[in-house]
């Protein structure tokens, strides 16, 4: 029953990696450890075992802990599709999509889904690693919280709260959220680590002093800046990685304004031999690109229109005139079609946009969403692929005649297909082979497929390093370096006590 929460005196802290971390150090210390995260805001997302979503950063955290997802890790997920508006997910699956002032209403209802998820966690680990969300210092959002202090004073569960020095003014950060808390709050808190420093720790010595003296706090540790932390999958489009062009075989993304599930491209990134580009808005896709990928979206329409404002799909027509490849991921896909419908009006006002025309597919978006883990073949190359699907729509047409991939009977129960007699026929391609659309993510990822992707689309790669054993390593040099400048045990001591305290009140 022991457990332990982090929280960060900001947004984009740490706190993500930190628990992460930490699962993989409580791993190798032969503990059964599981990560929970009550309510998350993302639009990188992770299909779990028992066929719901989470938190892209939940499914990094089981890694760690050597387990496999569940959507009890997080049961309240947002996934923003306006500046004001967001799909809410609950234990999983979709229930709506909201206004935040209708959310607000909303949100102390679902103290009883996260409670509810929380406690079969709880039952089943040695030791829960909880994050949280944003700040608790946001005092304003503290009525019917349940991401921060709401959450952890309802499972009664110890703080630790984390600042970010390499932002400068972190002295503040932790003080001042002591400062703007009500006693209670400032009491569930029992300490406080350092995090992101560049150079000698040393010497913010009298620094960490002050906040210990100040807040009467214990601090657990100063934490030098982790630079392997960018060959983890990040879960926040601000965190996107936008490596500078290099040589060898060119890719270009454009950053579309509801990218989604852009962990897609970090075995591409981490690829030897490959240069991906991200493009940003106001700038034009490269004309020397090889291959131009359009990535997901949580909002396919409203990227669609985004991509046009850009003067992107006239890049687009450019780039395949002069021979370039095109290939279209989930919302991505849908864009490619000649039209996306939308009846409902499930992504905004009823109606049709025309898509860009370079498939001849039309996809109809309707409530019901694919949340589905899968193992298949793809069919130009024979290479074995795994991957997962979570959108809504279904799209059809003349090109889907020539699929993508073939996947296999019973979705990600079975082994990958060998031949072409059974399973289902996934994505479309265009005649000439230069534009192919998929749902699938996470396909990447497989280093067998991935190199024989990019070696029968024109590449010519070196030896490489595979990419779920770099993710692994990585991980372990994280529990390393967690464990070289953090006081470990006694964070675990901490969620120890607590459990023991939760276990004679029960």
């Amino acid at each position: 029953m022991a457990s332990l929460m982090i929280q960060g005196a900001g947004s984009n802290v740490g706190k993500s990696v930190l628990v992460a971390g930490l699962c993989r150090v409580a791993r190798r210390r032969g503990l059964r450890v599981v990560p929970f995260k009550p309510q998350n805001m993302s639009n990188n997302a992770a299909v779990t075992v028992d066929g719901g979503e989470i938190g892209r950063a939940q499914a990094l955290q089981a890694l760690a802990a050597g387990v496999e997802p569940l959507t009890d890790m997080n049961p309240v997920l947002l996934k923003p599709e306006t500046e004001t508006g967001a799909q809410v997910i609950v234990q999983g699956q979709r229930r709506a999509t909201l206004r935040a002032r209708a959310y607000a209403k909303l949100k102390p209802s679902l103290m009883a889904p996260v409670l509810d998820s929380f406690r079969r966690l709880e039952a089943a680990a040695d030791l829960v690693l909880v994050e949280g969300a944003g700040s608790p210092a946001e005092v304003n959002l503290r009525a019917g919280d349940i991401a921060n202090m709401g959450f952890a004073t309802a499972a009664d569960v110890p703080v630790v709260l984390v600042g970010d020095i390499d932002r400068g003014g972190v002295i503040a950060q932790l003080v001042g959220t002591q400062a703007v808390l009500d006693r209670s709050d400032a009491g569930r808190i029992k300490g406080f680590l350092i995090n992101k420093f560049r150079g000698d720790p040393s010497l913010f010595d009298a620094g960490y002093d002050l906040i210990a003296a100040r807040t009467g706090w214990r601090g657990f540790g100063t934490l030098p800046w982790f630079a392997e932390a960018r060959r983890l999958p990040a879960e926040d489009a601000l965190d996107l990685r936008r490596p500078a062009a290099g040589q060898g075989f060119r890719i270009a993304c454009p950053e579309l304004s509801r990218i989604a599930n852009f962990d897609d491209l970090d075995p591409l990134i981490a690829e030897p031999g490959v240069s991906l580009t991200m493009v940003a808005s106001g700038q034009a896709l490269p004309g020397d690109a090889d291959l131009v990928i359009l990535p997901g979206s949580k909002s396919t329409r409203g990227d669609l229109a985004h991509f046009r404002r850009e003067g992107w799909d006239i890049d687009l027509y450019a780039h395949l005139r002069r021979g370039g490849a095109v290939l279209g991921l989930c919302g991505g896909y849908q864009m490619l079609g000649q039209r996306i419908d939308d009846p409902d009006g499930i992504e905004g006002p009823a109606g049709s946009d025309a898509g860009l025309g370079l498939l001849d597919v039309v996809t109809a978006m309707y409530p019901a969403k694919q949340l589905t883990r899968v193992r298949g073949t793809h069919v130009a190359t024979g290479a074995a692929l795994t991957g997962y699907e979570i959108h809504i729509g279904a799209t059809d047409g003349p090109d889907r005649s020539r699929p993508f991939a073939r996947i296999a009977q019973g979705a990600g129960d079975g082994p990958a297909l060998t031949g072409e007699g059974s399973g289902r026929d996934e994505g479309a391609v265009r005649a000439d082979g230069r534009v192919a659309g998929t749902y699938l993510h996470g396909v990447f990822a497989a280093d067998a497929f991935r190199r024989a992707w990019l070696t029968a689309a024109g590449a010519a790669l070196p030896p490489g390093p595979r990419y779920a054993a770099t993710v692994e390593a990585t991980l372990d040099a994280l529990a390393d370096h967690l464990e070289a400048h953090l006081d470990i045990d006694a964070l675990f001591a901490l969620a120890e006590t607590s459990g023991d305290q939760r276990g004679r009140a029960l």
